[in-house]
């Protein structure tokens, strides 16, 4: 679950991150509202949007005047970056900047660790110089058994700045973001720029939060972040329901179990000339009712022109599968062209029973992928291709 950057702050906060003051607003004339309260007619919008590239967007624009509050607020709202449009807007102070840092969090799976990653030039490049100057970035595998102790950060912290105050502030938010990271179960946490300002202090200016929904059990506090306008009406009724679904452009409706054999289901049509419409993946569980609401929810989409169902059996028995699809098929009806690869565990009473209810089961991904592309268009070309 992505943050807003607005919510990655007040969880900066409650581990004593120090964050530049700012005010949340969702309308023109709450943003205006609060720009006459400050005393400081320099300040900053900021949109709010789970993506980055705002600034180059247009997305953060400095402003002195109330007149350009009312201007570029209005330019701001009406944006959409990266497809997300603007519904709310941050007003911070305008941050006098001395130094630019870059700091995050995340997970190394391979080293089955947590890893810091740290760079002294930070900012809206700092892709670009991982990429051209790896040199310029550190990065320390964190032992969760050991944690960071002071000599460690300190140690960070002094190959980011000069300055030894500064040094001091950013082994302390080292430490700080750890523990966050450990008490919240996030698999980012991540601070670009952190800067140190003209007068000496370091603040996070700007704020990443990657919170593993897996874990939310163990957090209800957190639940207030899931703003559900974020995600498609189909999203949102797929996750009410438990499946893992994910709304695309294309038109090939996809219905697998395990995400893995999704990705590459979805890489399969593509590289057959079709466009998957969606990620869907209906889990372990092969029960009818969930099968019956996978459909519905395929279905609901109006761009969908075949279906294809992919499902390997390992624990998930190939018969219990197939007659979640019968009676699925039963209830949900459609003239929709359904393609259906079914193989693993049980295989051939699963063939069996879809066999007799009328249905073609293939057993190669290639060659139901193939299929289902074909009966999706029905192109001349793109059969002549495949």
């Amino acid at each position: 679950m992505k943050l807003f950057e607005f919510q990655a702050k007040e969880l900066f906060s409650t581990v004593g991150i120090p964050v530049e003051r700012h005010v949340l607003c969702d309308s023109i004339s709450s943003l205006v509202a609060a720009y006459k309260e400050r005393s400081n007619p320099q300040a900053v919008i900021k949109a709010q949007v789970k993506t980055g590239g705002r600034g180059k967007a247009g997305g953060i624009r400095s402003v002195k005047s109330l007149e350009e509050v009312e201007s570029f607020g209005k330019s701001i709202f009406s944006l959409s970056i990266k497809g997300f449009p603007v519904k709310s807007v941050l007003l911070s102070d305008l941050v006098s900047i001395q130094q630019e840092i870059y700091l995050s969090l995340t997970i190394d799976r391979n080293k089955k660790s947590v890893l810091l990653i740290a760079s002294s030039s930070g900012g809206v490049d700092i892709e670009d110089l991982a990429k051209n100057n790896p040199a310029a970035i550190v990065k320390q595998p964190i032992d969760i058994l050991v944690g960071v102790p002071d000599f460690l950060a300190r140690n960070i912290a002094a190959q980011l700045t000069d300055g030894p105050q500064q040094a001091k502030q950013i082994s302390a938010i080292i430490q700080s973001l750890y523990s966050l990271l450990m008490e919240t179960d996030a698999s980012l946490l991540e601070i670009n720029p952190l800067v140190v300002t003209t007068t000496g202090e370091v603040i996070a200016l700007d704020g990443k939060v990657v919170l593993d929904d897996n874990a939310l059990y163990r957090h209800p506090q957190y639940a207030k972040y899931r703003l559900e306008e974020t995600l498609t009406g189909l999203e949102q009724e797929a996750r009410d329901r438990k499946l893992s679904y994910v709304q695309l452009e294309g038109d090939i409706g996809c219905m697998v179990n395990g995400a893995g054999l999704a990705m590459t289901t979805m890489d399969l049509i593509k590289l057959y000339g079709g466009l998957p419409a969606n990620f869907l993946d209906i889990g372990g569980s092969s029960s009818p009712e969930k099968v019956i609401d996978a459909m519905r929810i395929l279905l609901s989409d109006k761009k969908i022109k075949a279906i294809l169902i992919n499902i390997f059996g390992g624990i998930t028995r190939c018969d219990d599968v197939a007659k979640g699809l019968i009676e699925a098929l039963s209830v949900v009806k459609t003239e929709l062209p359904i393609v259906i690869r079914l193989t693993g565990t049980n295989e051939k009473e699963a063939v069996e029973l879809l066999t007799n209810a009328g249905m073609t089961v293939f057993q190669s991904m290639n060659e139901a992928t193939q299929e289902v592309v074909r009966k999706a268009y029905q192109n001349k070309q793109l059969n002549e291709k495949l």
